[in-house]
């Protein structure tokens, strides 16, 4: 394990942690990143560098969880959260985050193999990038003057299980499970913070399953070589994630979802205008 590598792993751990849980698809830039950056290197075999993708992942997933640490207790019926707006009739439960994770876990599931195969690359993620931003134009130039769920503890079933449908547009590598969801619910009368909460709630159960599925395929890749790579890209992914994050919920009902959705058309051409 060289000087390099480590640099290597902290530079896709800080592109992780940045992007995963903005409507910018982490997805898309890990393959830009790893295909303009470092593919040429060939540090490691592809098993090895997939199984290092879902151990970043993960540190972005930890961010989460301890952002969102009171809200995960309650929902578990562990602890009353401190953040529950009394004023409400009920509150956010875990039967509504099921609900919402069913209808991308089952596509998911059905079409694994076809989407791992087919679907990632730097043409289809161009394609992601820019629909997606149109999305996004879309949900705040036709969303409600005013909003009708302010908190997350105001959505409903159905609202969760459309958010859940909407989650399912991001199996296409670029489109951005935040972008996606944010954009769905935003559509559907929720503020962007109640939009933002609720994706990042869902995302844990989602991102955990997946990760854990396909740590346990590849655990014999943890080797003692690789190790080092791995630590350096989890705690990098996990420290800009939890940075990345409390910035977002704090700027997204301010900026709304526009300046997202130019950052992804620029960013789509210039990789077009660099590698096509």
């Amino acid at each position: 394990m060289n000087l390099w590598e480590i640099f290597v792993a902290i530079i896709l751990g800080i592109v992780e942690g940045l992007t995963e849980f903005a409507p910018v698809s982490s997805t898309g830039h890990m393959i830009i990143v790893d295909d303009i950056m470092f593919k040429s290197k060939e540090l490691f075999s592809p098993e090895v560098a997939n199984t290092f993708k879902v151990v970043i992942q993960l540190g972005s997933i930890l961010a989460v969880v301890i952002i969102f640490k009171d809200r995960f207790m309650s929902l578990l019926g562990l602890k009353k959260d401190p953040t529950e707006n009394q004023e409400h009739e009920h509150k956010l439960e875990l039967k509504q985050v099921i609900i919402g994770l069913l209808p991308a876990a089952i596509l998911g599931l059905l079409f694994e193999d076809y989407i791992d195969e087919h679907l990632f690359s730097i043409n289809t993620v161009l394609i992601g990038l820019v629909v997606g931003a149109i999305l996004m134009l879309v949900a705040d130039w036709f969303r409600p003057a005013q909003p009708k769920v302010e908190s997350v503890d105001q959505i409903t079933y159905k609202q969760a299980l459309a958010i859940g449908l909407f989650q399912c547009i991001a199996l296409w590598p670029g489109f951005s499970r935040s972008g996606s969801t944010i954009s769905g619910g935003v559509l559907l009368g929720l503020s962007h913070r109640a939009a933002s909460d609720f994706t990042f709630i869902m995302a844990v159960p989602v991102m955990l399953g997946a990760s854990g599925l396909s740590l346990i395929k590849n655990w014999q890749y943890f080797t003692l070589d690789a190790v080092p790579f791995f630590i350096a890209g989890f705690i990098s992914a996990f420290v800009f994630a939890l940075i990345s994050i409390r910035f977002f919920l704090k700027l997204i009902n301010k900026v709304k979802l526009v300046p997202f959705a130019i950052y992804r058309i620029i960013l789509a051409s210039a990789i077009y205008l660099v590698i096509m």
